[in-house]
């Protein structure tokens, strides 16, 4: 039996890179859908669940993506409104990429950090978009003491609120307008994420070189310049000035490797729901960590 993937996305045009990676995961038919939202989601659930035998629904499943994080909670639980026992698919979450990559680059600070992060303080620069947050969430919820930082302390501030809602921890929020604020802010932080927008450099390399507590910088950000100064973007897990690094292509592979592997995932059972949790658990699985 065919394994179809449906497509949900909170933009008017579904994004290409899901559905290639839709393909590369393991579907045999990917059809996407844009523009969709919580009010016009209900006859595309119907679709899913009302159409095959319950022995073969897991070759049916779900994947909302978009733009918009916020948009794609929405819509998810809009979508798991539709279901009811024994009607049901299995759905994956990951708008803008958030929890996959997220995901990948908790993953590898947490194996950078000899697999504890509890008690390490965590700054995620530039932290309140989507993957910002959610690596904020996960990091916390490791027992991390984390702190996202924007250049608009109310900005820093409502994310810090967003994510300890979704998440039930205490991540603090910090207002750093310039690079020499940020530069404070890491002062003595054992964990750098950077997740800042396309190629803006929020630190450079003399801001963190000399950081006697500084264990592990990662950056996000693949368009140059990089987000960290002296940080490559493809660095992997490479030793610099005591420091293990980690560029975003270095972990975007991983990224994308995750990203593949939720989907295979999806086909495995008709009742998984891969968010942020469940999709960093499978990201541990594979890096056994």
């Amino acid at each position: 039996m065919k394994k179809l993937l449906f497509q949900f996305d909170t933009d008017f045009h579904p994004s290409v890179f899901d559905t290639v990676a839709a393909y590369d995961g393991g579907a045999d038919h990917v059809s996407a859908y844009g523009g969709v939202a919580p009010e016009n989601v209900g006859k595309l659930v119907d679709g899913a669940i009302f159409t095959r035998a319950p022995r073969d629904k897991k070759n049916t499943a779900l994947f909302i993506g978009g733009g918009d994080m916020a948009a794609g909670e929405a819509l998810l639980h809009a979508v798991e409104q539709h279901f009811f026992p024994g009607f049901q698919v299995s759905v994956m979450l990951d708008s803008n990429g958030c929890n996959t990559t997220a995901a990948a680059a908790v993953v590898k600070i947490l194996k950078s950090s000899a697999g504890d992060v509890s008690g390490k303080k965590a700054v995620v620069l530039a932290g309140t978009g989507p993957v910002g947050q959610r690596a904020a969430g996960l990091l916390a919820r490791l027992g991390a003491e984390v702190c996202i930082s924007s250049r608009r302390t109310d900005n820093a501030e409502r994310a810090a609120d967003a994510v300890n809602r979704r998440f039930n921890v205490e991540v603090r929020a910090a207002g750093a307008t310039d690079a020499e604020a940020r530069a404070d802010l890491i002062a003595d932080a054992h964990i750098v994420l950077a997740t800042g927008a396309a190629g803006v450099e929020l630190l450079s390399a003399e801001h963190w070189t000399g950081l006697p507590r500084l264990q592990v910088l990662a950056d996000a950000n693949a368009t140059p310049p990089a987000g960290l100064g002296g940080v490559d973007i493809m660095a992997k897990g490479e030793l610099a000035h005591g420091k293990i690094l980690w560029g975003a292509i270095g972990f975007g592979a991983s990224k994308l490797a995750l990203h593949r592997a939720c989907i295979a995932r999806l086909f495995t059972a008709n009742k998984l729901i891969l968010d942020a949790e469940q999709i960093f658990a499978i990201a541990r699985e594979m890096e056994s960590c």
